[in-house]
């Protein structure tokens, strides 16, 4: 029989996992408290939350989800560090200069990522800059289908003006009606 608080302890576990769009599983080596403090203080201010937690907690909770691939990761000493929003470069830019703090894998938004796939998520371009990108892509199609398609006239326009001056300089049968001043 599990007691009142294990429940409890497991009902907020879903619900990191639930309310995250990231949730980094790092194995945890002791550190002085003093480190651990100014570790939550940087990771804070990305708004990264470090949350300790029994494996005995996690574990029955993860079986029984989509998550159950990140069990592996849970056989030692763990935090997490448990986002709103996809922080991942700015985590990996706190977490390299901290040795007691080994990132494993992570969940981001609803994805499993290796370390190395986290790295790889963290060399993205943001979401506005992917935007931008592609929406100057995309401007540019049409500017260029308009140029295409204004060449073909204004070539035939001065092939024609081209022709008739030469009719008019040689004076050619056929050539335009040529004025004459009264």
């Amino acid at each position: 029989q599990e007691d009142g608080y294990v429940r409890l302890l497991r009902r907020q576990v879903e619900q990191i996992f639930r309310s995250s769009r990231m949730v980094a599983v790092c194995q945890y080596n002791s550190m002085p408290d003093e480190d651990v403090v100014t570790m939550r203080h940087y990771l804070r201010k990305h708004n990264i939350e470090v949350k300790f937690v029994l494996n005995e907690i996690v574990r029955p909770v993860l079986a029984q989800s989509k998550y159950r691939n990140l069990l592996p990761l849970f056989v030692c000493r763990n935090i997490l560090l448990v986002s709103p929003e996809t922080r991942a470069r700015e985590m990996l830019r706190v977490l390299k200069g901290i040795p007691q703090v080994n990132l494993l894998g992570a969940c981001i938004d609803d994805t499993i990522l290796s370390r190395q796939g986290v790295e790889n998520f963290a060399r993205l371009p943001s979401l506005e800059a992917s935007q931008g990108q592609t929406v100057g892509a995309l401007a540019l199609l049409p500017s260029q289908t308009s140029s295409l398609l204004q060449r073909g006239p204004s070539l035939l326009t001065a092939l024609l003006d081209e022709h008739i001056r030469r009719l008019r300089d040689t004076g050619a049968p056929g050539g335009p009606p040529q004025e004459q001043g009264t």
